[in-house]
């Protein structure tokens, strides 16, 4: 006997696990009848899934965390099992504001800390010769890229509530905002920064691996009364992701994984693009210079699908950093609850966890600790938090 369930995800490369795990055959295996919807939107992916019209979700963390605490729209709790994927996202900004970035860089071009004091400088420019403030497009206010943009910018003292704008597109529109000049840069997956790159209307800035060397990007994500009534299809769906995370991660898988991931249903991109993302391989400007790293996206190497509630704190102390909540005991443990290692350990048949969990290595404050997070507030001086 099969098990339907109806999954939403955006079309992007971290929806990877996922979508390998339906097309080539891993979730069928399980025992599970999979139908993958694509949406547009990170809105309606939490609204179906809130509403149960989606069993389960390629999710924003955040956006899981903020569900549970019933933060910008009904509480609805939600259990992640599996990360899809760490890292991922890149900043990308129009020809012109990299020009006038390079022209005021003092150091490395690929150090964040330079890269924010050359943004400082061009705010501070801009607002003297009366222009308007920089537009920088992001996915969703509570997203991985809104908190990522913010702690680049504020380590430099750019205040990105008062100083910039920020606005919400959805990911596939993130390419044509900035062609048509609507907004000057954007953080977003991949593969929307190589689209731009490869249109010519674009500069890759950074991988958010430069800010945080791992940093939880999106979840496997149900509701926790429906993973609690249906606990062994949950076990089910994450051993059919960990396979299909393992499939793409072996580099004698990439090409097939692209080419299943480029069809249009899916993400609906060249699979050459799709493939550098994979193998951390990125051209980064127009002129063809390229980039790597192995960091730019983990889907299943060094641990990368077994949740760790450490990274739901850290994203937690970002949503009260820029005034989204309060910091209260009860909403460290809400969050850190969605994120949910015993399920995947449980899923695995491992008894305890395969191995510790690995740092962020954050660019600029202190050591991340979950216990602290107070200090880690008090360690900046930007933001909207208030003691």
């Amino acid at each position: 006997m099969t098990v339907p369930l109806r999954i939403g995800f955006i079309p992007l490369v971290d929806a990877a696990a996922l979508i390998v795990a339906v097309d080539k055959g891993f979730a069928a295996a399980e025992g599970l009848e999979v139908e993958l919807v694509r949406e547009v939107s990170w809105s309606n992916v939490r609204d179906k899934l809130n509403i149960g019209l989606f069993d389960a979700a390629h999710l924003l963390a955040p956006v899981a965390i903020a569900s549970s605490l019933g933060l910008g729209h009904v509480k609805v709790p939600i259990a992640a099992p599996f990360n899809l994927g760490i890292n991922g996202n890149a900043i990308t900004v129009s020809p012109a504001l990299h020009a006038a970035l390079m022209e005021e860089i003092d150091g490395d071009r690929f150090d964040p800390m330079a890269t924010a004091k050359a943004l400082a400088k061009v705010v501070a420019k801009r607002r003297k010769a009366g222009a308007e403030p920089l537009t920088f497009g992001m996915t969703f206010p509570f997203s991985t890229h809104n908190y990522q943009l913010r702690f680049w910018m504020a380590a430099a003292g750019v205040d990105p509530d008062e100083d910039v704008r920020l606005v919400v597109l959805p990911p596939p529109f993130m390419v044509d905002s900035l062609k048509s000049g609507h907004v000057d840069a954007f953080c977003v997956g991949a593969p929307w920064n190589s689209v731009a790159v490869d249109l010519g209307i674009g500069h890759i800035l950074h991988f958010v691996s430069d800010f945080l060397a791992r940093a939880a990007e999106k979840v496997l994500a149900v509701r926790q009364n429906w993973a609690d009534k249906n606990p062994d299809v949950v076990a089910a769906l994450v051993r059919a992701a960990v396979k299909a995370a393992e499939f793409i991660e072996h580099p004698d898988n990439r090409t097939e994984a692209a080419r299943i991931l480029a069809q249009p249903e899916r993400i609906g991109v060249d699979a050459e693009v799709i493939q550098r993302t994979l193998d951390g391989r990125l051209k980064i400007s127009p002129d063809g210079t390229m980039r790597e790293s192995d960091r730019y996206l983990l889907v299943g190497r060094e641990g990368a699908g077994r949740p760790d509630p450490v990274q739901a704190a850290w994203l937690y102390a970002q949503m009260v950093r820029w005034g989204q909540t309060a910091l209260t005991a009860d909403g460290v443990k809400t969050a850190m609850a969605v994120f949910r290692p015993e399920l995947y350990d449980a899923a695995l048949g491992h008894q305890q966890p395969t191995e510790a969990p690995a740092p962020f290595g954050a660019f600029v404050g202190p050591a991340f600790d979950p216990e602290n997070i107070r200090g880690h507030l008090e360690a900046f001086e930007v933001g909207r938090w208030k003691a």
